[in-house]
């Protein structure tokens, strides 16, 4: 025990300023290679989806309001046919016969 009380034994710091200049440079390539990965797995689902023909949700959302609109267009002009169709049949049993010359 007296050798570590010897004031010829000194800790080297630079080793330890070494590990950490190497700890440093390691996040440094980890957090390279996660930006790399994202961008890798984001291009890999983008050409997944053209090949599957799959469509952004904004655009899907339109169609469907357009759908949705046009469904209820559809059905007020069935709506008033039916109340065209029923108003000619009631005219044709009220309107009088023409006599035969």
């Amino acid at each position: 025990m007296s050798q570590f009380k010897d004031s010829k034994f000194k800790p080297d710091m630079s080793i330890l300023d070494d590990v950490a200049k190497v700890a440093g440079g390691a996040v440094n390539v980890l957090s390279g290679l996660q930006q790399q990965i994202r961008q890798d797995v984001a291009s890999r689902t983008e050409e997944f989806a053209a090949r599957m023909d799959l469509v952004p949700r904004e655009d899907l959302e339109i169609a469907e309001e357009r759908i949705s609109a046009l469904c209820e267009r559809i059905e007020k002009l069935e709506k008033r046919l039916d109340e065209l169709d029923a108003s000619s049949t009631t005219k044709k049993k009220t309107a009088k016969p023409k006599k035969k010359k």
